[in-house]
């Protein structure tokens, strides 16, 4: 009986047993794997396939090359390297169709397209036929023409031939396989993690667009009403309600901005929002910076003191204050704001928190590290929050 595959051909060769060359024959069929690859660019498919089939072709032939050495046949050379790579061609003819055949099988698998019956029924024939192939190549092609053996007919479809064919065929798919949907399971991943990342930009965008200056009409009015008395501060006011918009509108769709950008924000919304409120409204300012370029988030600050004043002083009767602090360190952010409740505004504590809804949730997507704490005491609100900007 001759176990009729390009494993076997050597020992004829050499005129050893069979026994005595197992491990050449193993060697021979050390499995190889396939990297398949999602790129949209086709050619680039292509060419990757190919450079890994070639890869794949000189590492069997590698292995035959080392291990006819390693048995001490004397006949580690260079030409006998190239006879087990052609004799490695013909196999491939079999073994890259049914890898893909495979791969087509898998996807239709798990894409849910077909049974789990079909699909391995399917493949099972796939296989069968395939190592009908390969007994065949080997003992009317590579025996024949690259070592010039003929093998009788009777002796070439032996059940342990087709057996032996059919599982290292089986190990070969079974790695290409593997390798597979490892790499089919990082692909996903990677487009659940795009799919994330554009989910969060279209919400910071949404929410960075609820950031609106609902203010403007009422520094509009102002203006109107320091034109009409012919003030001086007319140009200053409409000079900074244009650098305020412009850093909204414009600034604002960076990721990041330089801090000093974001208080100097801040402080021209402060100087526009006093004109509504003269001596009434007491408003402090301080600031203590290590880095006044330190990259920061657009508009995550001035939200803050917009809700200071809309919840603040401007739902009091009487005299209020708003105290603000800024300091930074090291990267490490604190900022704390002070704003006074009158006591008529027994709901101010909830107001204020649905005013930070927004601004809440962006600092959940930006700085998931992030501590805000905001409380009530004594007719005092008061937002506490902490930054690592890195």
């Amino acid at each position: 009986m001759v176990v009729c595959t390009m494993e076997m051909v050597v020992p004829r060769l050499t005129g050893k047993t069979i026994q005595e060359k197992s491990s050449f024959a193993g060697a021979f069929f050390f499995a190889g794997h396939h990297h398949h690859t999602d790129q949209p660019d086709m050619r680039s498919r292509i060419l990757y396939h190919l450079f890994f089939w070639t890869g794949y072709l000189f590492f069997k032939s590698y292995l035959n090359f080392e291990s006819r050495a390693y048995l001490g046949d004397g006949e580690k050379n260079f030409s006998f390297f190239i006879l087990s790579a052609g004799a490695q061609l013909p196999l491939l003819a079999v073994k890259i169709p049914l890898v893909y055949t495979l791969f087509y099988l898998s996807d239709k698998f798990l894409s849910r397209q077909w049974k789990a019956a079909i699909c391995i029924s399917t493949a099972a024939l796939s296989l069968f036929l395939g190592s009908l192939a390969t007994v065949y190549i080997s003992n009317n092609v590579i025996l024949k023409y690259f070592f010039h053996l003929n093998v009788p007919a009777s002796n070439q479809f032996s059940w342990s031939s087709i057996l032996y064919s059919f599982f290292m065929l089986s190990f070969v798919c079974g790695i290409a396989l593997a390798f597979k949907l490892v790499r089919s399971f990082l692909r996903q991943k990677e487009v659940e993690k795009e799919m994330m990342q554009k989910k969060m930009e279209t919400e910071l965008k949404f929410l960075k667009a609820q950031t609106n200056p609902h203010f403007l009409f009422n520094t509009l009015n102002n203006i109107y009403a320091l034109a009409r008395k012919k003030s001086d501060l007319t140009s200053s006011v409409v000079l900074q309600l244009s650098k305020l918009l412009r850093f909204m509108l414009y600034e604002s769709r960076n990721s990041l901005v330089p801090l000093y950008a974001e208080t100097q924000a801040l402080e021209d919304y402060i100087a526009l929002e006093k004109l509504r409120y003269n001596e009434k409204l007491l408003v402090s300012f301080s600031m203590s910076v290590d880095c006044d370029s330190q990259p920061i988030a657009p508009l995550i600050l001035l939200p803050f003191v917009e809700n200071a004043f809309k919840h603040g002083a401007g739902e009091s009767r009487f005299a209020s204050f708003i105290n603000i602090n800024l300091s930074l360190k090291n990267s490490e952010l604190h900022f704390t704001i002070e704003n006074s409740i009158g006591q008529e505004n027994s709901n101010a504590e909830q107001t204020e928190k649905a005013g930070l809804d927004n601004v809440s949730r962006l600092l959940e997507l930006i700085y998931p590290d992030h501590q805000l704490d905001i409380t009530k005491d004594n007719q005092v609100y008061r937002v506490s929050l902490k930054l690592l900007l890195q």
